[in-house]
């Protein structure tokens, strides 16, 4: 018995020698075994991998969608905000016309002006409805953030920077500035102080 002579396995065969030809025809039976999982686990990942780019085009698109819905409804909002003031000015309009006609009719103002009045104070409190209220400015300081001094007097009656008298009323809706109140305001009565030390 030479000394390369291969020993039968547990089936009784004895195993080709390496390198033999029957050798070779053996081992890519084994490597085709091994490669099948990982050919298996390879078209999983991918098949994975096709999945999450659908779901991210069709979160993209979702999304795209979205954003052109609400530039929409932002449009509509904006563009039809006025709306309800509209609706409430139009009733003063109407008054104001009856008002008119009335006083064309008769020939008669006392009536035109007691109209006038009613649609006044209507429309002030169309206003104040929606948050457009009066600013306060007779008698209270100067404040240049909602009052614009149109005029300077001296006045002995109040200290200098305090609002005599407005001239057109100022309004702002909610804590914004719609327009400043056109106001005279007091400087320091230069005469009354010099006929005081006299």
């Amino acid at each position: 018995m030479s000394g390369n002579d291969e020993k039968p396995d547990k089936s009784g065969k004895t195993p080709a020698p390496a390198g033999s030809p029957a050798a070779a025809e053996e081992m890519p039976a084994a490597e085709s075994v091994a490669e099948a999982p990982a050919n298996d686990e390879i078209a999983k990942l991918r098949a994975d991998l096709a999945a999450a780019q659908d779901l991210q085009l069709r979160a993209l698109a979702e999304l795209d969608n979205y954003r052109k819905r609400a530039a929409r409804e932002m449009h509509e909002q904006l563009r039809y905000a006025q709306l309800p003031l509209m609706r409430d000015v139009l009733p003063v309009l109407d008054n104001v016309k009856r008002a008119i006609d009335a006083a064309e009719k008769t020939h008669d103002t006392a009536p035109l002006l007691e109209g006038i009045k009613l649609v006044a104070q209507q429309l002030q409190d169309v206003l104040k409805r929606h948050h457009c209220t009066p600013i306060q400015a007779l008698h209270a300081p100067f404040d240049p953030n909602v009052h614009e001094a149109v005029l300077q007097q001296p006045s002995a009656e109040f200290p200098a920077n305090t609002v005599l008298q407005e001239v057109r009323p100022g309004y702002r809706l909610f804590d914004r500035v719609v327009r400043p109140s056109q106001v005279i305001v007091s400087t320091k009565d230069e005469g009354q102080g010099a006929g005081g030390e006299g």
